[in-house]
């Protein structure tokens, strides 16, 4: 062939070549730079001088688009010129001068998982951008993507609009369509690969590629599930931070309705890795056993004594006088900070003790429990009353700070046995039913539903029957399974089950 294409176009190398086509490294001799570009030489997929003049307009179009698309962003090469020459096609754009992540990885090996994630942060607001222009990529893998050497920017390269025009033929009714389905197999979904493809189809593909740079797999050399079609993969990602598993997991959904719905909510949940919830701490006090007034409400004539602001504060008794043998008692508190009266909160009818309140307070002391008598301070006492004695209800459970660990990063991250390895079996169901409370649902049980009632975020909607299960994500659901199994495994439940 010619070595000057266009008399303007000095060829150096072919790049490439496939059924539409050749790829070249030319030099502008135009420029006085002389600047390298690279020319592609386009074929239509029939010699049918009855398309022709058809192909030819959808090839100006597509090549209108790329322009539009290299002039808006440096992460999509510019295309500097088009021309049709003795009934071939030609493409000319800007020459990146870098290396395809499948080089990358041959030369280099597997990516770390911070830079897959730079990749991924950078491609996908380019993503969004082609989206905006309603275009599908339609053909992102590894070789279509080049780091640039200047900058160490990834590139998206050679879309497939201009291709899918130079497959245009006529179909049994007359009418232009394409014969070919544009995408490389492994790395497009199935709606693409029937032929329509939507926005989705490009995340999937770039999850994919994704995988490929943390685990050296290509698409076809990992095994899917034959009930789900979804690919089986996180066997080679076990070190990998389960957020950005979850976000892979998601992009390459086998349906497009459980993908994310565009490239910015993609870019969101990968953000959002950059700045992790902390590992959970443990929220109970010590002692873990806390004796608390019970409902009814006990009216009192005077202004409720605001309770010390430290978990673990210690309340010492003095000498009572008046009527007592003189003694020294040490009352063992945990409070929680509360504005609320003591009487206010509520409790679970477990054991039944009868404290004596009276001005002064009177101790019980003849308290059959081994447990360390605790009474709760200051007394609330009723100046008025008839009788000296008021039934009184312990909760024998731990109780929990009013400003616990909400949990919500269990919408956010998949948990791990890390996050629960250190937690009793009331703060194991704390945290699963903490999914579904999230979402508004009533429990059954006392004590869950008393736990959520005192937590300022908790909105009850659905009862435990009407609950929708189907307001919970995937990663909820996997979460609140995951969770249960561990306790039925390390056999750590508080509540039935």
């Amino acid at each position: 062939m010619q070595t000057l294409l266009n008399d303007r176009y000095q060829v150096i190398r072919t790049l490439g070549a496939g059924g539409f086509g050749e790829t070249y490294l030319a030099e502008d001799t135009y420029m006085p730079s002389k600047r390298r570009c690279v020319v592609k030489q386009l074929r239509p997929i029939q010699n049918n001088p009855q398309i022709y003049q058809l192909v030819q307009e959808r090839f100006q179009r597509e090549a209108a688009i790329l322009e539009t698309l290299g002039g808006a962003t440096d992460q999509i090469p510019a295309l500097y010129a088009y021309f049709v020459a003795n009934g071939q096609f030609f493409l000319v754009q800007e020459w990146i001068e870098g290396e395809t992540l499948t080089t990358k990885v041959q030369k280099q090996g597997l990516f770390s998982e911070g830079a897959v994630q730079e990749i991924l942060v950078n491609l996908l607001p380019v993503l969004e951008y082609v989206h905006s222009q309603h275009i599908v990529h339609r053909d992102i893998k590894p070789d279509n993507i080049m780091v640039r050497h200047g900058d160490g920017k990834s590139v998206l390269i050679d879309f497939g609009a201009v291709r899918e025009s130079m497959g245009t033929v006529f179909n049994s009714q007359g009418n232009p369509t394409s014969s070919i389905v544009i995408g490389t197999p492994g790395y497009m979904p199935s709606e693409q690969a029937a032929g329509r493809p939507v926005y989705s189809s490009d995340l999937y593909s770039l999850g994919l590629t994704a995988i490929y740079l943390l685990t050296g797999k290509q698409p076809q050399q990992l095994e899917s599930d034959s009930q789900t079609g979804e690919i089986v993969w996180r066997q080679y990602a076990s070190q990998i931070n389960p957020t950005l598993v979850e976000v892979l997991d998601r992009a390459i959904a086998y349906h497009p309705r459980d993908r994310f719905a565009s490239a910015r909510a993609m870019l969101d949940a990968l953000q959002s890795i950059a700045n992790p919830i902390p590992p959970t701490q443990p929220f109970f006090s010590h002692p873990p056993i806390v004796q608390t007034p019970p409902p009814p409400t006990i009216p009192v004539n005077r202004q409720p004594t605001t309770q010390n602001n430290s978990r673990n504060s210690i309340l010492m008794g003095g000498l009572i006088a008046g009527g007592l043998i003189g003694a020294s008692v040490i009352i063992s508190q945990v409070f929680r900070p509360s504005p609320q009266p003591v009487a206010d909160q509520k409790v679970i009818p477990t054991v039944t003790q009868t404290p004596v309140v009276a001005s002064p307070p009177v101790i019980q002391k003849n308290i059959t429990s081994t447990e360390t008598p605790v009474v709760a301070s200051p007394p609330v006492i009723q100046k008025n009353i008839t009788s000296p004695v008021i039934q009184q209800t312990i909760l024998p459970s731990p109780t929990v700070s009013e400003t616990t660990n909400n949990y919500f990063w269990l919408s956010e991250r998949s948990v791990t046995n890390t996050d629960l390895d250190d937690k009793d079996g009331f703060e194991l169901d704390i945290m699963r039913n903490s999914i579904y409370a999230r979402h508004g649902r009533r429990f059954d049980t006392p004590g869950l539903q008393a736990y959520f009632n005192n937590q300022p975020w908790y909105n009850p909607i659905y009862s435990p029957k009407a609950f929708p299960p189907k307001l919970l994500s995937k990663l909820e659901q996997r979460n609140a399974e995951y969770i249960s199994k561990y306790q039925d495994r390390n056999q750590r439940r508080h509540f039935p089950k």
